[in-house]
């Protein structure tokens, strides 16, 4: 009834009525109907977008719903498997601008165009791989890549075949030919050996007119704890060495230790990334690096400039190879739920903007009997002590829903996620929240704070603030 778009004369609630009641709509039909009904209780909204119940006999139990189920479910996995390539590509190109910076003493006029910096592009690299499912558990990939350097470039092509065998874990097969390091043979396998701990191999032949080059590598990471991990590595081939390290990532820094031994290669590295908890996403950084080829060191910044990009610069100075310095500009992958979470909030307002009218009838009503009102009420992540020094809540109003739900001086909400509640929606995805209601009944004042996932009921006399409060 409070949707019923014939219950709004303005145009624009008219239209945001029209939208919720058609969800309302879409509800009851399958509410009403036994057996969609079934498939709901059963696989939730998921299921009644499977294709093909309606050729589905009517009348059957949660047993023959469920196998049905899982028959439709197989024919829609193979259609989506025959359509699925996962393509992937990169362009990468190299600007050489060192005229910009470390131009000669002395000019040549005679030669044209002589007092312009001499900028070329001197590398670019080409990349493409295509997926190619063949079973639910077997995968064929082809890629190719492209590269030019200075006048010299190459190609070379692979096909590699994964098979995943359990749960925990994978195996693949690579075959490659190009023309810088000839025919390929190849073999990686991964596997989890408990919880906390996993293990990569990597095995190889290239083979080349000077002969066969063989080459592995082995690695093993375990989980330190919540926050660090560590890594062992081993690289056995024309350039062998022996590589560990320790990662620490938590929500302020980033932390990287790290040695190698090798040939022709030893070095010890250090890296530290503090992340400042603003809305730019601050981030400084400085590393040292110390081995038989020298030493360098580096340090820089990077800020986040607008939504989906980030601007980060990087100075390196090195012994004996100079000081140079390294700009980018990086596009962030837009997040999978925004696009919800938007449609979710317009839902909510228009809600709210529709339920205006009704609110007000419950008001007057509660106010004659000294009843229930509800004087303010939030919903989302709060701040408390604990939570972190930069940390900011993230909460929505929610009064005129929680109003709108009130009949008969009471307010009774199950233990279900309040997000879906009418007027509501997630206003932190993924994070801890809570209800915090301000109320008043019979006069006099109450308050009430309730964790996501608990039941709440209004009002109680546990709520009342004392006069002194």
């Amino acid at each position: 009834m409070l949707y019923h778009p014939d219950k709004h004369r303005d145009p624009e609630l008219k239209r945001q009525a029209e939208q919720l009641f058609n969800l309302v709509h879409q509800a009851y039909e399958v509410l009403s109907d036994p057996q969609s009904r079934a498939i709901y209780d059963i696989y939730g909204k998921r299921g009644l977008d499977v294709e093909g119940w309606e050729v589905v006999e009517r009348k059957r139990s949660p047993v023959e719903i469920r196998e049905e189920f899982e028959r439709l479910q197989r024919e829609r996995e193979e259609r989506r498997l025959q359509q699925r390539t996962n393509p992937k590509g990169m362009i990468s190109v190299g600007v050489d601008a060192t005229d910009l910076f470390d131009r000669y003493e002395e000019d040549y006029e005679d030669v044209p165009g002589g007092g312009f910096p001499h900028v070329e592009i001197n590398k670019m690299h080409i990349s493409q791989s295509i997926e190619a499912p063949l079973t639910t558990s077997d995968t064929a990939v082809l890629s190719g890549s492209l590269s030019t350097h200075n006048g010299n470039g190459g190609g070379n092509i692979n096909v590699a075949l994964r098979r995943v065998t359990s749960a925990k874990g994978w195996g693949e097969v690579e075959f490659g030919a190009g023309d810088t390091h000839g025919p390929l043979l190849g073999m990686k396998i991964f596997r989890n050996l408990t919880a906390r701990c996993f293990v990569t191999a990597q095995c190889g032949l290239h083979f080349s007119s000077r002969g066969v080059r063989p080459g592995c590598t082995t690695m093993l990471a375990r989980h330190l704890d919540k926050n660090t991990m560590g890594y062992l590595q081993w690289r056995w081939g024309t350039q062998s060495s022996m590589n560990t390290s320790i990662v620490r990532d938590t929500k302020t820094s980033h932390f990287t230790l790290a040695m190698q031994l090798g040939i022709p290669h030893s070095f010890m590295m250090m890296s530290y990334q503090y992340k400042f908890q603003d809305d730019d996403q601050t981030k400084v950084k400085g590393s040292i690096k110390a081995g038989f080829f020298g030493t360098v060191v580096e340090y820089g910044a990077e800020r986040k400039i607008s939504r989906h990009s980030v601007l980060g610069a990087t100075v390196s100075v090195g012994v004996p190879q100079g000081v140079s310095l390294k700009i980018k500009d990086l596009e962030k992958h837009r997040e999978s739920s925004a696009s919800d979470i938007a449609r979710k909030r317009q839902e909510a307002e228009s809600a709210v903007l529709l339920m205006q009218e009704s609110v007000r009838r419950i008001i007057e009503t509660e106010e004659s009997k000294m009843g229930l009102i509800i004087l303010n009420a939030w919903y989302g992540k709060f701040v408390t002590d604990n939570s972190q020094k930069h940390e900011r809540a993230k909460v929505i109003d929610v009064t005129v829903p929680l109003q709108c739900l009130v009949k008969d001086s009471k307010l009774i909400l199950t233990e279900a996620t309040k997000s879906g509640l009418p007027g509501f929606y997630d206003p932190c995805v993924g994070e801890e929240k809570s209800l915090k209601v301000l109320y008043q009944f019979q006069g006099v004042m109450h308050q009430v704070l309730s964790p996501e996932g608990e039941a709440l009921r209004i009002p109680k006399q546990s709520h009342r603030i004392d006069a002194d409060t």
